[in-house]
This record gives structure tokens, C-alpha cells and sequence, in this order.
């Protein structure tokens, strides 16, 4: 009733036009809505509105018709939400009615199909194939074998094609099925749309065809449709259903939102018509409607640059089979575990023969694309695409900057009982640079060594670096004998190595507050005193090897969360000539001694959520000191 009251409204104070004009002209008008709109649930109970607003005595004072009928539109356009109806006065509109198609010779309707079809054949084989008016069915009847020789013939061979539908204004709905059907298969059939017409309460079904006159162009091969704010009608059906069948890629602007179906009706005898939609499509596979809203395309660019956002997405569709079998070769020959690498790599083939890469249109696409499936076909997070951009030390920075840098990565802390405290998210390559690991040594190291406990948190350590580690493991044992921390296997040589501990830790540093070239003996913590490591969910990487070092020799115990179970530090690989660069984990720990960590995580010795584990830890410490008094 509130939709009915608000078109009362609308049309009350137009009810009775000076006597220029019929009184029933807005009874009329809306009658002409009622029975012909394509979406009557948007006019529910229009017709008490419609008696209430006729018996109005009031008289409004516009004279023009052109006028009233501009206000008229403005009126139903804001009761029915739909900017395709239209109140227009044309005293000399003559209806009209396509005349019969003519007779004319083969050579002269030839001439016509070139001129109203633009094809043409573009470097790399591509097609180029301007619509302005789709045809009907009958035409396409009388008209087929010569747009197979002038049109079809040019662009069948092709391997790719750009259709253009742009400057597409016109066109008959029993083309819809023609065109659609010469980019989908023979079989199965595709129910592709469903048209309700109002005048007639009926809805028509359209499929893909059986048989045509001619080859398809097929389903394999790419399909880019141009589109633009002027695309209407039919050619949007065309462009919203090839889109939905994930068959074409539109490229272009947002079309009109206009209908499959306008009329332009008379007002009774008056003057007066309204151009309304009659029917409406439906898209079986999506259940919606591309009407009024308009077609949105996948690459949303202005009408000028459709053709060469086109061209570049085409190329780049063409590079995708060999960067995918260049991904596939690098992950078969250096992922670190052999049966999932030869699996990864096959799948990864797979999927692209398969076409699941065949409507990429962007280089971001296809990284995110390739790096979600290797994810997912290895079940490790930690294969694959990087941007290949480590961050590196600055390496010619001043003393002063490389202080405040160490004391902004590193965290230190004496609790009571001169239990030691040290945090670090992330193992870098602090020992390729003598100065920083010398200004670590003074700024971090020497604060918690003489401690009598110490609390290692790397609850926050997402990794790094795998060559710190050794040098670092070596600090919490004694110099008296090597120890075998982990052995790694490192798939790309086909070798294990034995990781141990560093009999010195000593260096020669040029270091400007020393005499140069002055010998630094790193002090050790031992073995004997308590080690606690706190882990979490996020502990991943080097920070989860050396966890698991830690634990497996006995050295220390682990309080928090189970760790992320991610891999030892990846490496770059550019794939083939792109810009796509695979981050690979190459080398895993020794499965002799039990399952990998790899993919599993580290089991905490004392497991309590992450926020409480400090707290967790320092309790054990003191208590144990307490013990001791």
C-alpha cells in the first residue's frame, strides 16, 4: 500500500489537465504501466491509487504537453525505480515497422555485411570484431553464408578474439542464442537465459544450440567483449551471459542497464506515449538480472583503452603455459620434500590444461592465482610467489643508526632473581656484518649473560635467516665438544649436512670505538644454566628450528603454544623469464630421528596460551630459585 500511496502522490496533482487534455490521461497512462510493465510486483495494488487519484477535482495549471509530460516521467521514474520508462508528446510519431527484407543481389547485400560488420585479423593472430546491431534469427537465415565467408571464415582460424560491442545500440533477441552459441560447445545445451515478457504473462527459455551454420570458435580460446556506456539491450544480454559462463572476459565500461524489450505504447488516443520495458531478463545462472543495473566488467577501464588493456591480456594469456610448466620444473627439482614436489608440480600442470588459468587478466591475478594453488596443492604455506625483496641490513649506515636499529629489533630485561629476559622477531644476517655483530654483542648480549635463567621470547619470531642458527645454538652449550644440532637435507644437491655448534666465537672486527682490528671473544651462557623458550602460533621458520634443536637435545624447555609448523627459510627462484619469482623451502630436517617439524610444528613442553606464557615462565624460575634459598 506505501508503494501504491507514493504513486498516488506522484500523479495526484496531474489528474485533471486544463480540458487540452483528456481526465483520464493518468488512468490511462498508469493502465498502460499496469499491463505492459515487465516487473508488476513493483505495482501492487496501483490500481486503488489509480481510482483515488482520477476522481481529483484539482486542476494543475500546465498547459505545454511537452511540459506535463516531462514532469509525468519524472514522476513514475521515481515511484518505479526504473530509469528505462518515459512519458513522451509526439503528435507526429509514426510507429516502425521494419520493412520486409528486400531481394537484392548476392553481390550488393555482400557490400552491405562489410560495411555494417568491422573484422580484422591484428598482429599475433588476433581477431578484431566490431557489432553495432545484432541480428534476429530470420536475418541471420538469409544473411548466414555470406557472414561466413566476409566475417566468420576471417577470424575462425584465429587464437584469440576481441568482440567488440561498444557501439552495439540495437538488436533482436533471437540472436542471442546464435551468438552465444558460436563460443559454447555443441553439447551439453546451456539453458543461458530466461525472458519474461508482460503483455503475453509468459517465459521464454533460451538455449545454446545444437547446430549451426558453421564452426564454433569453441570454449578453449580467449574471448575478450569490449563494452561501454552506450552498450544497451541486446548486446548486454550477450556480453552478461558469456561473462557468466566464464567464457569471455569483459573489458571496458559499465553498459547502459537498459532491457532485452522497450515499447513505446500510446496513451489511449492521445498524443501522449510511454516507452516501457515489456520484458525482462533473468540469468539461470545467476538468478539475477543485468537490467536497469547494467553489465559490470572484469576489467573495468574507459571505452578509449578497451582494445589495448585487451591486447595485453590476450599476450599475457598466451605466456601463462610456459610460465606454468617453468613453475612446475622448479618445484619438481628443488622442493624439499621429492613426493609432494613431483605431485605439485603434475597438479600445477594439470590445472592449467585444464583451464583454470584460461580468464587471468592481470599479471596480480595470475601471482595471487599461481601462489594460492601451489598453497594449496602442497598443503604448505610456504610454497609460493614472493616479490623476491629480502630486507637487507643497511651495510653503510653510521654506528649511531645501527645502535638504535639493534635496540628496536632486540628487547632485554633482568627479572627478580637475576633471571635474564630476551626478545627478537626475527633471525637476520647479523654476522655477515661485522659492526652490527659486534654493537649486538655490547647493546644485547653482554645485558643478559651473567644472568643466572634466562627467558628466550620468540612468541612473535617469524623466522629469517638459517645461517645464524648454528653460531646462535652454540651460545647455550660449552666449548668442550662439538655437538650435532640437526642434520638438513638440501634436495637441489641431493646432500645432507650436519648443522653443529662453533667450537670459538670469536671475530676480527674494524670497529670504531676499539683499536682496529681488535680480536672479540663472544662470552658463552653454557649449559648448565635454565633455558625457557616461549613459542606461539606465530614462531615459524629459523625461529622454529631452532626450537626444535633446543628441545630435541634437551637444552631448553618450551612454554606457550604449539609453533606454526612452517619450513626452514625458502630461496628465490625466478620462474623462466617473468617477473614471478617462487619462494621455495629446499632443504628439511633429518626424518631419521622422527617427523620433520616441517608442516607439523613443535609441541610445547608446558602448553599455555601465548599472552600468559611469560608469566608462566617467571613463575617456574622463581620458584625454582626459591627452592634453592
Amino acid at each position: 500500500m506505501a508503494r501504491a500511496l507514493v504513486i498516488l502522490t506522484s500523479l495526484l496533482a496531474f489528474s485533471n489537465v486544463l480540458s487540452a487534455f483528456s481526465p483520464t490521461l493518468i488512468r490511462d497512462m498508469a493502465k498502460v504501466l499496469m499491463d505492459n510493465y515487465c516487473s508488476p510486483e513493483k505495482l501492487l495494488r496501483m490500481e486503488e491509487a489509480i481510482e483515488t487519484a482520477s476522481s481529483n477535482t484539482e486542476i494543475l495549471g500546465i498547459q505545454d504537453p511537452t511540459t506535463l509530460a516531462s514532469v509525468l516521467t519524472d514522476g513514475v521514474k521515481n515511484t518505479v525505480r526504473d530509469p528505462r520508462v518515459e512519458v513522451t508528446y509526439e503528435p507526429d510519431y509514426v510507429p516502425v515497422v521494419p520493412p520486409p527484407m528486400p531481394d537484392i543481389p548476392p553481390e550488393q547485400l555482400a557490400a552491405v555485411v562489410r560495411g555494417t560488420v568491422n573484422v580484422e585479423v591484428l598482429e599475433d593472430d588476433i581477431a578484431y570484431l566490431k557489432i553495432q546491431h545484432i541480428i534476429g534469427e530470420e536475418m541471420a537465415q538469409k544473411i548466414g553464408p555470406l557472414l561466413l565467408e566476409h566475417v566468420w571464415s576471417k577470424v575462425l582460424p584465429t587464437s584469440a578474439m576481441i568482440l567488440d560491442l561498444r557501439f552495439a545500440v540495437t538488436g533482436e533477441m533471437s540472436g542471442i542464442p546464435y551468438i552465444v552459441s558460436y563460443y559454447t560447445d555443441a553439447e551439453p545445451l546451456i539453458h543461458i537465459d530466461s525472458v519474461y515478457d508482460r503483455p503475453s504473462d509468459s517465459t521464454t527459455e533460451l538455449w545454446s544450440m545444437p547446430t549451426l551454420l558453421g564452426k564454433r570458435y569453441g570454449t578453449t580460446k580467449p574471448l575478450i567483449i569490449l563494452t561501454s556506456q552506450n552498450t544497451v539491450g541486446v548486446a548486454e544480454d550477450v556480453a552478461y551471459v558469456l561473462k557468466n559462463l566464464k567464457r569471455a572476459t569483459i573489458v571496458g565500461e559499465k553498459t547502459a542497464g537498459g532491457s532485452v524489450k522497450v515499447e513505446k505504447i500510446r496513451v489511449a488516443d492521445t498524443d501522449f506515449y510511454v516507452s516501457v520495458p515489456v520484458a525482462k531478463s533473468i540469468s539461470p545462472i545467476t538468478g539475477k538480472s543485468w537490467e536497469v543495473k547494467g553489465v559490470t566488467p572484469d576489467v573495468e577501464v574507459g571505452a578509449e583503452d578497451a582494445v589495448d588493456t585487451a591486447l595485453a591480456i590476450i599476450k599475457l594469456r598466451a605466456k601463462i603455459p610456459a610460465i606454468a610448466k617453468a613453475a612446475a620444473s622448479l618445484i619438481a627439482e628443488n622442493y624439499a620434500f621429492e613426493s609432494t614436489a613431483r605431485n605439485t608440480a603434475g597438479q600445477l600442470e594439470a590445472l592449467v590444461s585444464s583451464g583454470e588459468y584460461n580468464m587471468i587478466s592481470s599479471g596480480k591475478q595470475l601471482r595471487d592465482k599461481l601462489s594460492a594453488d601451489l598453497t594449496k596443492l602442497s598443503g604448505d604455506s610456504c610454497l609460493k610467489v614472493t616479490d623476491n625483496a629480502p630486507m637487507m641490513l643497511p651495510t653503510d649506515a653510521s654506528p649511531e643508526m645501527l645502535i638504535e636499529l639493534i635496540k628496536v629489533s632486540f628487547q632485554t630485561d633482568v627479572f627478580e632473581n637475576n633471571i635474564g629476559y630476551l626478545r627478537f622477531d626475527m633471525f637476520g644476517e647479523f654476522n655477515q656484518i661485522p659492526v652490527v655483530a659486534q654493537i649486538i654483542v655490547e647493546q644485547v648480549w653482554n645485558k643478559v649473560v651473567d644472568t643466572d635463567a634466562m627467558i628466550l621470547d620468540l612468541r612473535n619470531n617469524a623466522g629469517g635467516s638459517l645461517n645464524p642458527i648454528a653460531g646462535f645454538s652454540s651460545y647455550f652449550f660449552d666449548v668442550d665438544k662439538e655437538i650435532v644440532l640437526d642434520r638438513l637435507y638440501d634436495r637441489p644437491s641431493g646432500t645432507t649436512k650436519d648443522l653443529v655448534t662453533l667450537q670459538e666465537l670469536t671475530g676480527v672486527y674494524p670497529y670504531p670505538t676499539l683499536h682496529p682490528y681488535t680480536l672479540i671473544i663472544r662470552r658463552r651462557y653454557g649449559s648448565k644454566k635454565s633455558l625457557l623458550i616461549l613459542t606461539s602460533g606465530a614462531t615459524a621458520g629459523a625461529a622454529e628450528e631452532f626450537v626444535y634443536i633446543m628441545k630435541n637435545l634437551g637444552r631448553a624447555m618450551i612454554i606457550g603454544e604449539a609453533t606454526r609448523g612452517s619450513c626452514q627459510p625458502p630461496k628465490p627462484f625466478q620462474v623462466g623469464d617473468s617477473d614471478i619469482f617462487l619462494s621455495i623451502p629446499t632443504t628439511h630436517s633429518d626424518t631419521a630421528q622422527g617427523p620433520a617439524w616441517e608442516g607439523a610444528g613443535i609441541a610445547p613442553h608446558i602448553p599455555v596460551p601465548a599472552d600468559v606464557a611469560l608469566d608462566t615462565a617467571k613463575g617456574i624460575l622463581n620458584k625454582h630459585f626459591s627452592g634453592q634459598k
